[in-house]
């Protein structure tokens, strides 16, 4: 898929902020632990659901989507037959990991794909399993796991892995006894899935913390779940208006997850106006600024992408800091293309000077956020952007190219 911008855009409207992407996996995943049906609400149409609806229905399990509604019925589950190659198309295909753990006490499974942007092992995944009882082993291609023997008990992770910690949930959730998970990830989508699981019958406190402590069941059941709001899809489009200097209002943005998002954007000196979960974004000249990507309540690393962009209009000079991935400045060089003064200083830094006139080019779509950040580019740069693999893009952002012409954009898709 391409996607045609013609810019420079001021655009003009509201847009409402969808489902939150990053949950939308995790709780898919705890539909596999209950024979019964499991009706989630608030879900976004994005191809990466698409993909998981196929996986399944190679397991046998039963998933129907009505408007922004996904109900899923697993009342048996054929692992024997799970599409790998789908498998390992999909980063997000993690997470059958611990829900086939949880529900058939073993796994094969291989190691999944999604986007490049570095390194991104799975050890502590593994690791968490063994401490639980599992037998692990993983050949690099293929993960094979025995959880015939797994137990309730104490996981101390070796980072704050946001997928580790769902991972270790799902199990926990149905092993009897208690499970105490140390260095427990604290993002929003985290504590969506501790209160699905909650509904489905598991016990669980110190959501939201750094130590989770759970007391599963052998057998959950049924329930339903309305998605949180995408903290990322929120802060895209302010800072898509912040780089156009649009009057745009973004609408249903989850406030109290983007606090530093805020602050970053009072010092750079975007405009704004918040009203309920309104924000109302205002033209206005930008400052320089410094960002890092940081665990949730961070602003997180699937945020700094963007911020490239705001730096090029921006005065001055601008640090961008991602120490969480070593491949997440990918989108630099194309920017570089279309006339942006950016020097990557190291795997984890980047420093870019502007105000720069950005010029339309032809240019990859490389990954979600990547291929998102260079929409916005496109839309402040002079001229025609072509982004190819664009189809990256609509794996996070539900119908972002119609999304964006009914606020004025000039931009188009096509196969």
């Amino acid at each position: 898929m391409i996607v045609k911008i013609e810019g420079p855009a001021k655009l003009f409207g509201e847009i409402e902020v969808y489902g939150s992407k990053n949950a939308s996996l995790p709780l898919l995943a705890a539909t596999l632990l209950t024979e019964d049906e499991v009706v989630l609400r608030n879900m976004p149409r994005i191809s990466d659901i698409d993909r998981v609806a196929d996986i399944y229905a190679s397991l046998g399990v039963q998933m129907r989507r009505e408007g922004d509604v996904v109900t899923v019925h697993a009342q048996n589950v054929d692992e024997d037959h799970i599409a790998q190659d789908l498998v390992g198309q999909l980063r997000g295909s993690i997470l059958l990991l611990g829900a086939l753990l949880g529900r058939k006490r073993s796994v094969v499974l291989r190691r999944p794909g999604g986007d490049v942007i570095g390194a991104r092992p799975i050890d502590a995944h593994l690791d968490a399993f063994t401490q639980l009882g599992a037998i692990v082993e993983d050949d690099g291609e293929m993960v094979r796991i025995d959880g015939k023997h797994m137990h309730a008990g104490n996981v101390v992770l070796r980072e704050f892995s946001v997928t580790a910690t769902e991972n270790v949930l799902l199990v926990a959730a149905t092993l009897p006894g208690t499970t105490t998970i140390s260095i427990a990830a604290t993002e929003p989508h985290v504590v969506a899935l501790c209160e699905l699981l909650e509904k489905m019958g598991a016990k669980i406190d110190g959501k939201g913390t750094h130590t989770i402590v759970v007391t599963g069941s052998e057998k959950l059941s049924g329930a339903e779940f309305t998605n949180i709001q995408d903290m990322l899809e929120a802060g895209f489009f302010i800072l898509l208006a912040a780089a156009t200097k649009s009057e745009l209002t973004v609408k249903n943005v989850p406030l109290q997850d983007l606090l530093l998002f805020f602050k970053v954007c009072d010092e750079i000196g975007i405009k704004y106006a918040i009203s309920g979960k309104d924000v109302t974004v205002h033209p206005a000249e930008l400052k320089s600024f410094s960002v890092q990507a940081l665990p949730y309540p961070g602003i997180a690393t699937d945020l700094q992408a963007p911020f490239a962009v705001i730096a090029c209009v921006a005065e001055g000079n601008s640090m961008i800091h991602d120490p969480m991935y070593e491949g997440r400045f990918k989108h630099i060089m194309e920017l570089q293309k279309m006339g942006a003064r950016a020097v990557v200083c190291d795997p984890h830094r980047v420093v870019v000077t502007g105000p720069t006139k950005l010029t339309g080019r032809r240019i990859p779509g490389l990954d979600i956020r990547s291929g998102a950040t260079l929409v916005i580019a496109g839309l402040v740069a002079t001229g025609e952007t072509i982004i190819d693999q664009a189809e990256h893009i609509e794996r996070g952002y539900a119908d972002l190219v119609g999304r964006l012409q009914k606020l004025g954009a000039k931009i188009t898709k096509a196969e």
